[in-house]
């Protein structure tokens, strides 16, 4: 015969492992059992967000109810996830944030900064790429103080000569 041999060994599948999807950072595991949390705090204006990730599956709550639920502004949902996208960890964590004062501007600010300073904490390989795109710095502005003697922090009563 002239026909050659053909190898018809089984061929063995390769072993499937459970990774984070295509182009997505993974969070490492926490060794502590008791604190099983990376913390990030963020303040702008005068709201302050305390904000616990951990490696997990997307999960996204803000003062216990879900981030769509308290942000109904689209430009403030994108604030509060931009850390998430930059980084592209938004399936592989999971974020528990509680936020007070201010409003709702100023809670979405503070938000994100805590998020990235807990992503910060979680993975130090994250750092050019939130720093590229200005997540870690505080926006250091406030309200103006009211003057005496004037109706506002810099509006002046009217003026008359006469």
């Amino acid at each position: 015969m002239t026909d050659t041999a053909i190898d018809t060994a089984p061929a063995t599948p390769a072993p499937v492992q459970a990774t984070a999807p295509a182009g997505s950072q993974s969070i490492p595991k926490i060794d502590n059992p008791k604190n099983p949390y990376y913390w990030g705090t963020g303040r702008r204006k005068t709201a302050v967000a305390r904000v616990r990730i951990r490696p997990g599956t997307g999960v996204f709550q803000v003062n216990k109810r879900d981030v769509l639920d308290f942000f109904s502004v689209d430009f403030h949902r994108e604030t509060v996830r931009k850390p998430l996208m930059v980084t592209e960890t938004g399936r592989t964590v999971d974020v528990f944030v509680n936020v007070n004062g201010g409003g709702i501007t100023g809670q979405a600010g503070a938000v994100s900064l805590g998020l990235s300073r807990a992503l910060l904490k979680a993975s130090a390989e994250l750092e050019p790429k939130l720093r590229a795109a200005d997540l870690l710095t505080r926006d250091a502005r406030k309200v103006e103080r009211k003057k005496y003697g004037q109706s506002g922090a810099r509006k002046r009563f009217q003026f008359s000569k006469r």
